[in-house]
């Protein structure tokens, strides 16, 4: 068996078949389908490298021809055969190896397989329960080992990068001390101190200070993360970060450091180059015009306050907001007045679900006329005014909501990214990087009626803003900066 083995033994993968055109070749994988045309019988082998077609004929391999009709899905096969072009007209643009096929002359089943409980392919929309079930299986998908190739490409190009940079990569204690952070601690009974728990690290934030108070002066560390909190999108329990710690520099240096570094990455992994210095732009400018601390940049719409134009009106429920000190967030939908009364009402759950009481609209239709439930008390000075700051004209859809700041911001931010999903104004294949600077240092907390630290306690004030510390903490703003991707925060 061992000399059978041997003797099967993969001389090269799917994918360098391309290359080999006369060459006899071993190859193994994974069946991906099996088709049987005109007497011929069709293989799509696979392999981690890709896909390759394997070609069975009846009259000059009769032996291999009998058991490749054995052969189903998910099958592990080697295969002996030549390397040949494929005739003219049958050459398959899609694939690598399209130019290229592979005349078996034996095959060998190295392990038969059930059939799968869902096609191993991209577009197969399988319930994610199952997929977590067979989860070796989802992993053969082409995508998710793709996902799974690049993550590597990019902890490679990361540690090459830091590594030229004068950075040292140091392992940090994953049994720890429990500490109050952002979430809640996974704990870990000691067996050697009974009733006592280590914590698993939410992130080596106390330990790479230390090995700045050590001296080590450039730290980095691929570190796993563990965080005890609800599952969300962009939320799981364990989680990898590139975590990044130095001494003896200033904020500028570090956001400069991390634009090069992400420009190698796009350009190394994905063959994209990508314009430095990143924009800049405040947490409060981010708030008012795109209700969002991570705004997605790749299209407009931009939110507008809009509370100047309504200062004396009859509209009862912009004047209750405006007295208790709250704002009217405008957005301009262009080219939606004639949206029905349906799609109108999914825009109102949307910011509803965000704790506004409703959505207010006016569809800007030909001749001058409007529809709105505002069409009776709104003025004519007050619509000219607004259209002019939201500079909207005929065939647009005017959007307001009325609430206090963050929830006008938050629900409005909603709804422009809704929109601008439905409208098709986002390029999915646009990279739009920002830092999003001068955080608030302190936010309020209702559940603990006082000020606590918007992003964690180890963030320094703005030097001109500690006079604020004790009188308005609410005007400190912190040495605080995210970089943002497509309204996605990485760090």
């Amino acid at each position: 068996m061992t000399l059978q083995r041997e003797a099967w033994q993969r001389t090269h993968t799917c994918v360098q078949l391309s290359e080999l055109v006369g060459e006899k070749v071993v190859i193994n994988g994974w069946v991906q389908r099996r088709r049987d045309h005109g007497g011929l019988i069709f293989v799509d082998l696979r392999d981690r490298s890709g896909l390759v077609q394997v070609v069975f004929s009846p009259d000059t391999v009769p032996d291999a021809f009998h058991k490749a009709e054995e052969v189903r899905s998910e099958y592990v096969l080697a295969v002996r055969g030549v390397v040949e072009q494929r005739p003219r007209g049958t050459e398959n643009p899609h694939l690598k190896t399209g130019k290229v096929e592979l005349r078996a002359d034996s095959i060998w089943i190295l392990n038969a397989a059930k059939t799968p409980p869902f096609y191993i392919e991209d577009n197969v929309d399988v319930d994610e329960t199952v997929r977590l079930k067979y989860r070796y299986l989802d992993l053969r998908r082409h995508k998710l080992q793709q996902n799974i190739i690049i993550r590597h490409h990019v902890a490679k190009v990361v540690r090459d990068f830091l590594d030229a940079h004068g950075f040292l990569e140091i392992e940090t204690p994953m049994l720890a001390l429990s500490t109050p952070e952002g979430a809640r601690d996974f704990l870990v009974p000691s067996r050697l101190n009974p009733g006592r728990f280590y914590g698993l690290p939410q992130s080596p934030q106390l330990f790479k200070q230390l090995l700045m108070v050590a001296g080590m002066e450039r730290y980095f560390q691929i570190a796993r993360c563990f965080r005890d909190e609800d599952l969300r999108a962009d939320r799981q329990p364990e989680f990898t970060q590139i975590d990044i710690e130095m001494s003896f520099i200033t904020p500028q240096d570090i956001q400069l450091l991390m634009e090069e570094m992400v420009a190698t990455i796009m350009q190394e992994v994905l063959g994209r180059n990508i314009v430095t210095p990143f924009p800049r732009i405040s947490y409060q400018e981010a708030m008012e015009r795109y209700g969002s601390d991570k705004p997605d940049l790749r299209f407009g719409l931009p939110l507008v306050n809009v509370a100047s134009v309504f200062q004396k009106t009859d509209i009862q429920v912009f004047q209750q907001v405006l007295e208790k000190g709250g704002s009217i967030r405008g957005l301009k939908a262009p080219g939606c007045a004639a949206f029905t009364r349906r799609e109108i009402d999914e825009l109102q759950a949307i910011v509803t679900q965000l704790g506004a009481k409703g959505l207010a609209w006016i569809a800007l239709e030909a001749g001058g006329k409007i529809r709105s439930p505002l069409a009776k008390v709104i003025t004519a000075e007050e619509l000219n005014n607004l259209k002019e700051l939201l500079v909207a004209q005929e065939g647009d859809l005017l959007l307001l909501v009325a609430a206090d700041e963050h929830t006008a911001a938050l629900a409005m931010g909603q709804l422009r990214l809704y929109l601008g999903r439905k409208l098709g104004l986002i390029d999915d294949n646009n990279f739009a990087f920002a830092w999003v600077t001068d955080f608030p240092l302190f936010e309020w907390s209702e559940e603990e009626k006082r000020y606590v630290a918007m992003h964690h306690p180890f963030t320094s004030p703005v030097d001109e803003d500690l006079p604020y510390l004790e009188t308005e903490p609410s005007r400190v703003r912190a040495k605080a900066y995210d970089l943002v991707l497509n309204g996605v925060e990485l760090g």
